[in-house]
């Protein structure tokens, strides 16, 4: 039976979805309004047949690999500001990590909601002071010898979390980091759809994991 906290988040959670959606389609038709400037039927459908076979396939992928990850708040609020791959969900399993919690118990909920809120409000700010500043500092950002680094910010988040829990259960974690690497090693060309890839490699992990615990291996 569902507890009155979850009921509220998944209350809450519907709620800001519908608004998001709902600004996010207002914007282009106040623009066309505005402008009087009207995409054709034909211009529409030629920008869809490159974007949808993408992204439509990245948000169902992540829907079903993060949502267990990060409990029900989490997902709403991570979901709705974006950036999940990248920030909101190594930050929120390594949260949970430290505090002892699953995403799967109502504590687990709050350390997930709590921290991606956190999170995106810090990178909001971070955002404003970089727009601010980016005119004095484009100078040091734009030299060649930083670019690895900015190149590398995934890898460097996934990396830290891999180790933490790979080094938990090496039969469930190992299996997975190899074929992971041989993928990119052998297919350099998904390293461009790697937001693809890497909930692909989840839900391989999970069904792995699955397979051993039924094996008794784990």
């Amino acid at each position: 039976m569902k507890s009155s906290y979850i009921k509220d988040i998944h209350h809450s959670g519907r709620i800001w979805f519908v608004a998001v959606y709902f600004f996010i389609y207002l914007f282009p038709l106040v623009s066309s309004i505005y402008f009087n400037a009207w995409p054709t039927w034909k211009q529409l459908l030629g920008a869809a047949v490159g974007v949808i076979p993408i992204y439509w396939t990245v948000g169902i992928v992540e829907y079903f690999t993060y949502t267990p990850m990060l409990g029900a708040g989490g997902s709403y609020l991570g979901f709705i500001t974006g950036n999940m791959s990248n920030l909101k969900v190594p930050l929120a399993l390594n949260a949970m990590e430290s505090m002892g919690v699953k995403a799967d118990t109502e504590e687990g909920d709050v350390v997930s909601t709590i921290v991606i809120a956190v999170s995106s409000i810090v990178t909001v700010l971070i955002i404003v002071i970089f727009v601010v500043l980016m005119v004095p500092l484009s100078p040091i950002f734009t030299r060649p010898a930083l670019q690895p680094a900015f190149s590398n910010v995934v890898p460097a988040l996934f990396g830290g979390l891999m180790v933490a829990y790979v080094s938990k259960n090496a039969k469930v974690g190992a299996p997975i980091i190899i074929l992971g690497a041989l993928l990119f090693i052998l297919v350099p060309s998904l390293s461009g759809v790697y937001p693809i890839v890497l909930p692909i490699l989840a839900g391989i992990a999970i069904l792995w994991a699955r397979f051993l615990y039924k094996k008794g291996k784990v």
